[in-house]
């Protein structure tokens, strides 16, 4: 086989459940009444790269397309692909194995990847309980789909270390992944072969909007919850100048206006510094909105969130998680309760909005511990310093160090691989004296606390010029307002 005649399928067939699955590019799983869909940054990078190569690449989102699972199967009929890969999560890994026996049986001849952070920690699991040909381990999809095609078109001899494979009715493997790929070495993704504009937040404030991703995936890779240092262990970005090039060929070809880096923290220090001055001497500040995903100990110093403002920076992303000190230190989040206030602060100082997440339901806290992380949360939207709050139930997931403490602990409420109750709707860990119907209330609680007089019209103030964003901002609200009734009204009914 020549890499011309080699076609692959990247998809994202529909899966079942109550509500659109938050699979795509997302740390936490979550089933959303208001679906959002966040662009998929290293499928779609490695969509591109495939394409570059020479390979026929198919991009096959039924999840965002919202198509049923006989127009997934037609259309591998209609592209006759070789190779089906998929990315996956621990809530929805037992419905991908389901798809992978079905391809099996449909279509033997079509090879089948797994790929994602539960298969990285699990691997083994996924090749012994489907007829999976390969698993994907680490972060890097695009270099290691590359190297599988290579070795099937017969241009390589052998895979990249981060593989597991079948050979003979044996089930081997290339070794640890090494996460040692040049990021500037990718080609700018295809936004046309990815179908990039159907992807978007439901807070998105000028269309076109797009996505780029600085870095893999966050400079403090320590949080203990967090699925996608199973991914990206170590840190990698990419250089100032290539980001800014991208981000001027999304804005030539492409007509950018909003962009947001979904990296899982942006590169700060000198690298941040040297970006939002790249963003104003190019002009970009003028001609698009930028936000992204941010640690607090990076807005300390109010002259960077200063900065940041004047390089064209609309909104960030933090994680408050907790507002007890105690839970800080154990998750290993390396910031201070201290430095989440002066953060929030000092951003909506410098007039960027801050969009904040907190959890609800670690084991080791109380429900004093929780109504204080919520009271926080509260407060600093009450006081205008940050501009949206996210409320996520506590998911310990495979691979992480969270899970291995419940696991270890005995914390579990359902056995370790019902996989299927890790889907947020309700709480799978035991917790000192509140109850997991009180910790999904707990978080429908916040999206209410929207609903106040107060809120309301400090968002109408705010937003007086785009009728069109608050009417999105009351959908979202809603729906998770439906998110999580729906987790109270079933619980104990899986």
């Amino acid at each position: 086989m020549t890499d011309s005649d080699l076609t692959i399928m990247i998809a994202y067939p529909p899966l079942k459940g109550d509500g659109s699955p938050m699979l795509t590019q997302n740390r936490q799983f979550q089933w959303y009444n208001n679906a959002s869909f966040i662009f998929p940054m290293v499928t779609a990078s490695a969509a591109t790269l495939l394409q570059t190569k020479g390979y026929r690449v198919v991009w096959n989102d039924c999840i965002t397309l919202n198509k049923d699972y006989e127009y997934f199967l037609e259309t591998i009929r209609e592209t006759c692909p070789d190779v089906i890969a998929l990315e996956t999560k621990t809530p929805v890994v037992q419905q991908h194995w389901e798809i992978i026996r079905d391809l099996n049986t449909l279509f033997p001849k079509i090879r089948t990847i797994l790929m994602g952070d539960h298969v990285t920690a699990l691997p083994l699991e996924s090749m012994e309980k489907s007829p999976v040909d390969y698993v994907i381990t680490g972060g890097d999809y695009d270099f290691l789909l590359l190297s599988i095609a290579d070795v099937l078109s017969g241009k390589a001899g052998e895979y990249e270390p981060g593989i597991w494979y079948r050979e003979k009715n044996h089930i081997l493997n290339s070794g640890p992944f090494l996460l040692d790929h040049d990021l500037d070495s990718l080609p700018f993704i295809d936004r046309n072969l990815t179908m990039a504009h159907l992807y978007g937040e439901k807070w998105k404030k000028r269309t076109p909007f797009f996505y780029t991703m600085a870095g893999r995936d966050c400079p403090w890779h320590h949080c203990t919850f967090c699925s996608w240092t199973t991914l990206f262990p170590k840190f990698r970005s990419q250089s100032v100048n290539r980001l800014l090039d991208e981000i001027e060929f999304l804005i030539e070809e492409h007509g950018a206006r909003e962009i947001f880096d979904d990296s899982g923290t942006i590169p700060g220090g000198e690298w941040l510094q040297e970006f939002c001055q790249g963003m104003i001497d190019r002009g970009f500040n003028k001609k698009i909105l930028f936000s992204c995903n941010m640690r607090f100990d990076y807005l300390g110093d109010i002259e960077i969130p200063k900065l940041m403002k004047k390089a064209g920076f609309r909104k960030i992303k933090s994680g408050l998680e907790s507002a007890n000190q105690n839970t800080l230190d154990r998750i290993k989040k390396g910031i201070k309760v201290a430095d989440i206030v002066q953060g929030c602060k000092n951003a909506s100082r410098a007039g960027i909005d801050v969009h904040l997440t907190a959890m609800v339901g670690y084991p080791w806290e109380s429900r004093e511990h929780c109504t204080k992380t919520l009271d926080l949360s509260k407060w600093l939207m009450r006081k205008g310093h940050a501009e949206m709050l996210q409320a996520t139930v506590v998911v310990p997931y495979p691979g992480t160090p969270l899970y291995q403490y419940v696991k270890d602990n005995d914390l579990l409420i359902c056995q370790p691989d019902d996989y299927e109750k890790f889907d947020m709707r309700g709480s799978v860990i035991k917790t000192k004296d509140i109850t997991s119907d009180e910790i999904v209330e707990m978080c429908n609680g916040i999206y209410k606390s929207f609903l106040s007089p107060e809120f309301i019209i400090r968002q109408v103030i705010r937003n007086i010029g785009d009728v069109d964003y608050l009417i999105r901002g009351a959908k979202s609200v809603m729906g998770h307002l439906k998110d999580f009734d729906y987790s109270v009204k079933n619980q104990g009914k899986k």
